[in-house]
């Protein structure tokens, strides 16, 4: 059981601010032509391990929506009208330059993700600072509510867990360097654009890191098997949600660090959720206790 007594609060370590694209600044005003691509004259993401490639038309405007590190708009040839005007219209107004390829160029970039004929490349994934994701929520004047993604390798889940936590008004994800998916073009599509709204932060230790944010006051939940039932959790303050990996669960180490386990219901054969849906069960448990919504009972 959690205890009443407030943690010690300390400054949390992490570069302000998120730098500027240098690319944006040399290009010239206007909106910029549309040219046709040479073969070679595109990366990949073995190419280039630093790009980030968003595939898909719901993706890709809100990744311009956001004005992100954009760096190309490539188009297929042959397709226009419907969405495609607006986002062709998006990456004018943000100089962006835009190429049109072959599909089997655009089948290339994405990896295997449905593009719908554009692919958006950035110069970098922009990571955030976790110290960009508290100051989010300082911004708000709200209590932090983070959710850390232990070991996520599916980038679908990864990104419907980004998309949920957009959603139910967490100010931030952070995911691990090693051992786990980044932003990548599959987790930009799954998130439906919500990667390019909601801070991503990518640590070197995320043990280290639930320590720190301990030391900022926040409260540490795990989702687990063995612990609480989630709908009777208080979610007051603070909060640190983990989830753990697709097959494994969380970390022995993390769970050690953990204030308070969660655990969801079993009634069926399956003795457990994919990692997406039971952290999204329990995130709108926080949003239902901080929007004040009363929970039904039916014995009352």
């Amino acid at each position: 059981m959690r205890n009443d007594n407030k943690r010690p609060r300390g400054n949390f370590s992490g570069k302000p601010g998120r730098p500027q694209n240098p690319k944006a600044a040399r290009r010239p005003q206007g909106e910029p032509k549309i040219r046709k691509d040479r073969d070679d004259d595109f990366r990949t993401p073995l190419e280039e391990e630093n790009a980030a490639f968003i595939a898909g038309r719901n993706a890709v405007i809100e990744a311009l929506k956001a004005n992100p590190s954009a760096d190309t708009l490539f188009v297929e040839k042959g397709q226009s009208g419907g969405s495609l005007s607006k986002i062709i219209s998006l990456a004018k107004q943000a100089g962006c330059p835009i190429k049109e390829v072959a599909a089997q160029k655009l089948d290339g970039m994405a990896a295997g993700t449905p593009h719908q004929g554009v692919v958006l490349t950035l110069s970098a994934a922009e990571y955030a600072e976790v110290s960009d994701i508290l100051a989010r929520a300082e911004e708000k004047g709200e209590k932090p509510f983070v959710i850390i993604a232990d070991e996520v390798e599916d980038p679908h889940n990864l990104g419907a867990l980004i998309r949920t936590a957009e959603t139910a008004g967490a100010h931030g994800v952070i995911i691990p360097k090693r051992r786990g998916v980044g932003l990548t073009a599959a987790v930009f599509k799954t998130s439906a654009g919500a990667a390019s709204h909601l801070p991503v932060a990518r640590v070197a230790n995320l043990a280290s890191t639930v320590e720190e944010l301990k030391e900022q006051g926040l409260w540490v939940y795990g989702c687990d098997m063995e612990g609480e039932n989630w709908c009777e959790v208080n979610f007051e303050g603070g909060v640190a949600l983990i989830v753990g990996s697709e097959g494994r669960g969380m970390s022995r180490l993390l769970k050690e660090k953990c204030d308070v386990m969660v655990s969801l219901p079993m009634q069926g054969e399956i003795s457990s959720l994919n990692a997406s849906v039971a952290g999204g069960i329990i995130m709108y448990e926080v949003a239902r206790q901080r929007l004040g919504l009363i929970a039904r009972n039916p014995r009352a």
